[in-house]
């Protein structure tokens, strides 16, 4: 049995709901919900990561999971899409998923012990002074559980939407510099959260997929440099342990001058005004999970996928991210 695995960024999808919930069913919102909608159905993903779902309110009177349901209802007709979240964050643009209930169950299954739990503080030392500070996921990742239908295990799954290193404010360059050192190891202590529940997964013989908007890329960028450690990096884990080594799904990317080949979304640069490539979103996978293939659904770029080209405005229009689909080979389902 084949898996397609897929996540998606689909930018504030808060918005395409209105206050009880349900769709909006008229002018703009519309619009981007049926863009997003082909997108989706043309995936046709057994399971999607979902980053900056709708909002789950603490009191459970309203869950991004619930919405989702109702929104693939409204826009994808004859889809039985399942949803499922988690703890809701301390904000907005939650992380939840669907699946396809004819193929897979999924399960929300996070660590309950008290000091692991993913909406608890945390304490990690980001910059090996031996001094660990406490830091706080401000989305807590999502933490869920793929069977097959007869609930045999496949593999653990989380799904993140870690800090941002942008800065919104107006700032001096000195601020500048300090905000962008703070955020860069809150950035760190959020991966290296998540890394650790990924060894604890690994060390029980389970397999573990990490995926989501980690805002951050493979190479080293100047904070990168001056930290010695880049996020993605510690997901994909320590080289003294190579058999917990996490691999992508994608081809590593390359630099040009446009920024990076393969891309899944771009940003505007403060100083030059110029528009950056970047590869922000990953699907990362533990060796023991079989991954088939794997690619952006950027249309830019996969001129050749028809699939791919026969949602392109939508990909474009849809949201100011790309997603990524991969395929996994299950040989005991």
């Amino acid at each position: 049995m084949k898996l397609r695995i897929g996540v998606y960024n689909v930018e504030w999808m808060r918005d395409l709901f209105d206050t009880e919930g349900n769709p909006k069913t008229t002018g703009k919102e519309l619009t981007r919900s049926q863009q997003l909608a082909e997108v989706i159905k043309e995936m046709n993903p057994d399971f999607l990561g979902i980053v900056e779902g709708p909002n789950t309110l603490a009191d459970g009177s309203k869950t991004a999971s619930g919405q989702m349901e109702i929104w693939t209802q409204t826009f994808i007709p004859g889809s039985n899409y399942k949803g499922v979240h988690g703890f809701p964050s301390a904000g907005q643009q939650e992380l939840c998923a669907i699946y396809n209930p004819d193929k897979i169950n999924v399960l929300f299954t996070p660590e309950t012990k008290t000091g692991k739990r993913f909406d608890e503080p945390f304490l990690q030392d980001t910059t090996n002074r031996l001094i660990k500070e406490q830091y706080r996921h401000y989305r807590p990742p999502l933490e869920l559980s793929i069977l097959g239908l007869d609930d045999s295990f496949i593999t653990r799954v989380i799904i993140a939407h870690t800090k941002s290193k942008g800065i919104f404010d107006m700032v001096d360059y000195a601020r500048f510099e300090q905000i962008s050192a703070r955020d860069r190891l809150k950035l760190f202590a959020e991966c290296m959260s998540i890394r650790e529940r990924c060894d604890e997964y690994l060390e029980k013989g389970q397999q573990v997929m990490v995926m989501g908007d980690i805002n951050d890329g493979f190479e080293l960028d100047f904070y990168e440099n001056k930290f010695s450690k880049s996020a993605v990096e510690i997901l994909l884990g320590d080289l003294w342990k190579p058999e917990f080594v996490l691999k992508s799904v994608l081809p590593k990317p390359k630099l040009n001058s446009y920024g990076y080949t393969p891309n899944s979304s771009k940003y505007k640069d403060r100083i030059t005004g110029d528009q950056i490539n970047v590869l922000i979103d990953h699907i990362l996978a533990s060796q023991g999970v079989n991954v088939v293939q794997g690619a952006v659904w950027n249309p830019y770029l996969e001129k050749d996928d028809t699939k791919i080209q026969a949602v392109a405005d939508s990909l474009k229009k849809g949201s100011d991210h790309f997603p990524i689909l991969c395929e996994i080979a299950i040989t005991n389902p």
